[in-house]
């Protein structure tokens, strides 16, 4: 999908996202302590791409976080100013970063990489280890699958890879997985999660 397909359809239920996704107290407990053990480990500057409504954002930033979110769709980005105003917000595609080369010391992918079809997401990957440091830390959450391909999902077409498959990716990305999670709950898709270092 493009850009401006991806932006249009979040931008028609952003007010619904946000009321249903958008709170902290909502995410998995093992979401939020796994988060915040990986914000721990970085001393610098960490943009949260593709952040959605902020909450993810402004939940690091409440522990000690130096972060910045930022997102394609101009309403999250709206509504993010309003619920967190301590926090920075910026409109922004991740497939040309407003950051130097080297210049951040995180990147949080938080289900940011869902939309991408297959062929789009090598190039992404490759954006993100640019922005990062020498051992910068990048983490990537996504539903957990068998193939790369289209699945169900309730705000347009997204997409599953196996832990290899992006394992795989990042590493041609010039990235070294050093840690994975996977979860699979009740009634949901497969969650898994991996945070990588630049080599």
């Amino acid at each position: 999908m493009t850009d401006s397909q991806v932006q249009q359809a979040y931008a028609a239920r952003a007010a619904e996202y946000t009321a249903i996704l958008g709170a902290i107290d909502d995410m998995h407990e093992l979401d939020r302590s796994h988060m915040e053990r990986w914000a721990e480990q970085i001393s610098g500057r960490i943009i949260d791409a593709g952040c959605g409504p902020g909450h993810w954002t402004d939940f690091l930033h409440r522990r000690g976080a130096d972060i910045s979110g930022i997102d394609l769709v101009p309403e999250f980005i709206e509504s993010a100013r309003l619920r967190f105003p301590d926090v920075s917000f910026q409109v922004s595609t991740l497939r040309g970063l407003d950051a130097a080369d080297g210049s951040l010391n995180g990147v949080l992918a938080w289900y940011s990489l869902i939309h991408l079809p297959p062929a789009e997401l090598p190039p992404v990957l490759i954006e993100l280890a640019r922005v990062l440091s020498p051992q910068g830390r990048l983490l990537v959450g996504f539903f957990e699958g068998e193939s790369a391909e289209p699945l169900d999902h309730a705000v347009t077409t997204a997409y599953c890879w196996s832990v290899d498959q992006m394992s795989g990716l990042l590493h041609d990305a010039g990235f070294e997985v050093i840690e994975v999670e996977k979860r699979q709950d009740p009634g949901n898709r497969p969650h898994a999660a991996i945070c990588a270092i630049v080599r």
